[in-house]
């Protein structure tokens, strides 16, 4: 399907079938990043489906897709792209030899054969539509997120020694974040803002059952409704939808489809992730002393 042909319900439609059960927020924001050509960004607890948010936007549109991983010290090299000294290196040595042997080499290192490609120049120079998603942004500085808004808002990319380069796609830009630290007013001026929170019940049985078709409808009601309840105490980590989907796998592979009580309470770890969070939820959900 193409952006200009999409509307609301067709756009709902291609990421059910992707394997995303948005909500209405989701699909109007992305239906409008679609149609302005914005950006979008993504903020919301961990383990909300920001990431696989992109993910689903590039196969419902059949993008190729490109990842950026911010993380503390991430460098304009890493993002895009960084020359290969060794191979520079060995391309003089060569030089040098074949010249003493009266042969004529070239000896200009600074061209593209030389330098390794990032994802962000990738997504630049790819030939296809594209989706680029800049995740947890909150987590690079100020500076590396300014050229990031630069580059993306003006469409090129200079790389010293090798000249400047141009956006040869039509790309769609999602930045995810977790809210580490505060993002500069140009970012959240240019790009569209989606909060992404847990689920609601409804909605995490239609995510849980398109990811486990083959659970019963009883253990997965069961599952979500434990998960939903977990979630309203106060826990280092709260379960992510991933965590849910694992619950239901793992009763599953217990062999109990129906998903009692106690074996319920026996999996719980497999949702929490610290001592004190079980011990917590033993107590105030399945009312043990465990």
């Amino acid at each position: 399907m193409k952006d200009e042909d999409i509307t609301i319900k067709a756009l709902k439609e291609v990421l059910n079938e992707s394997n995303y059960v948005p909500d209405d927020s989701i699909v109007t924001t992305i239906f409008l990043a679609l149609k302005l050509k914005k950006p979008v960004l993504v903020e919301g607890p961990p383990g909300v489906g920001k990431t696989e948010l992109s993910k689903a936007v590039a196969r419902a549109f059949g993008r190729d897709f490109f990842r950026v991983q911010c993380y503390e010290g991430i460098t304009f090299e890493q993002i895009v792209g960084e020359w290969n000294y060794q191979k520079q290196l060995l391309h003089l040595e060569m030089s040098k030899l074949t010249k003493t042997e009266g042969l004529d080499t070239e000896d200009d290192v600074f061209s593209g054969d030389f330098f390794i490609k990032r994802p962000l120049l990738c997504a630049f120079m790819n030939d296809k539509p594209s989706v680029i998603l800049i995740d947890e942004i909150d987590k690079a500085d100020e500076e590396v997120e300014s050229f990031l808004l630069q580059a993306l808002g003006e469409g090129q990319i200079t790389v010293n020694d090798l000249g400047t380069f141009n956006l040869q796609n039509d790309l769609m830009v999602i930045m995810t974040s977790n809210a580490r630290r505060m993002l500069l007013d140009e970012t959240k001026d240019r790009c569209l803002f989606l909060y992404i929170d847990y689920p609601s019940f409804e909605r995490e049985l239609s995510i849980v059952n398109s990811r486990v078709p083959d659970a019963s409808t009883e253990l997965v009601k069961k599952v979500v409704e434990r998960i939903q309840s977990i979630r309203k105490l106060n826990l280092a980590k709260k379960p992510s939808i991933r965590a849910t989907v694992d619950w239901v796998k793992t009763i599953l592979a217990l062999g109990s489809p129906e998903g009692n009580d106690e074996t319920l309470k026996r999996t719980v770890g497999v949702v929490l992730k610290s001592e004190d969070d079980k011990k917590k939820v033993l107590k105030e959900i399945f009312h043990s002393r465990e």
